[in-house]
């Protein structure tokens, strides 16, 4: 008797071998994806450096040189593979854009949060899900129709430049920043605004001087996420803003951003040729803006852990 129950106590359980399934399906859905990310950094890499090892191209030309036509050479024979247009255009549209969208949304956050809950949730709620679900191309035909026209029309030109594609960038990243705005003036505990009211202060001190001071590393994340959301956007800005490789000499100037770039011309060249490598430079390029956002956002949260 005694060993029969013994040998029931060594034997696993349904419920621990459900649980150890369990971890190796986790592990194992965990390391496909470790491992596709870094297969991803290691592919774009490979192609991107080509450019610098394969075809020669100098690393500093690339980044600051302003003309960008890969068939053509200068005149000490290095290609004309100049990045700074490009990457100026992704930073000015990504800046204008968040600068835009950043008071709209933390207003439209804190009248959902704190001065009409209810009806900020029965309203708002529902249109910042329905641009969200809202296709990019959809967005870029309606800057193509209606902000292009009007522009041109107000400023003269084309219309087509870094003015169209702010305000498309603007609208695309503003669910983005609004819902991660909200989630962030949720998790400021009551009694910090329950505190402040007790001493006297006023809604609009309470919100200005305790809520938003408290709320600050979960806003500053939500304005990150939505500025590397406007940096990686292709479509929608490629219809608008003109697609000229040339540094932007006014707003309403045509130009070009990295993803427009790629997007234009990725298929009109033959994988290994210099167009080609230049344009996965330009790819590699837009990885690391990526990364480099991404890190941002776990400083952010750190400090704002830190300071709980």
């Amino acid at each position: 008797m005694n060993k029969q129950l013994a040998e029931q106590l060594r034997k696993r359980s349904k419920a621990a071998w459900l649980e150890r399934i369990g971890k190796i399906v986790s592990f194992s859905a965990l390391a496909l994806i470790t491992l596709t990310v870094f297969a991803i950094i290691i592919f774009v890499a490979s192609k991107g450096l080509a450019t610098f090892f394969d075809n020669h191209v100098n690393f500093w030309n690339f980044l600051t040189g302003k003309n960008w036509n890969p068939t053509i050479t200068d005149k000490s024979g290095q290609p004309e593979v100049g990045a700074l247009p490009m990457i100026t255009g992704s930073f000015v549209v990504t800046l204008l854009s968040a600068l835009l969208a950043t008071p709209f949304a933390i207003g439209t956050a804190i009248f959902m949060t704190e001065i009409s809950p209810r009806r900020g949730a029965r309203i708002l709620q529902p249109v910042t899900e329905l641009l969200v679900g809202i296709p990019s191309v959809v967005y870029g035909f309606i800057g193509l129709t209606v902000v292009v026209p009007v522009i041109r029309t107000i400023f003269g030109g084309s219309g087509f430049g870094i003015l169209a594609g702010t305000f498309v960038l603007f609208v695309m990243i503003l669910p983005t920043v609004t819902s991660m705005s909200v989630d962030a003036l949720k998790t400021v505990p009551r009694y910090y605004r329950e505190a402040a009211l007790a001493l006297g202060a006023t809604r609009w001190q309470t919100i200005y001087k305790v809520i938003l001071r408290a709320a600050t590393p979960g806003l500053l994340t939500a304005i990150v996420f939505g500025m590397a959301r406007a940096f990686g956007e292709a479509l929608a800005v490629q219809m608008v803003i003109g697609n000229a490789a040339l540094m932007p000499s006014s707003l309403v100037s045509p130009s070009s951003t990295l993803t427009s770039v790629l997007t234009t011309g990725i298929g009109n060249t033959v994988m290994g040729s210099l167009d080609n490598n230049a344009l996965w430079s330009l790819a590699l390029v837009l990885l690391v803006m990526s990364l480099i956002f991404n890190l941002i956002v776990r400083l952010i949260g750190r400090k704002g852990a830190m300071h709980k």
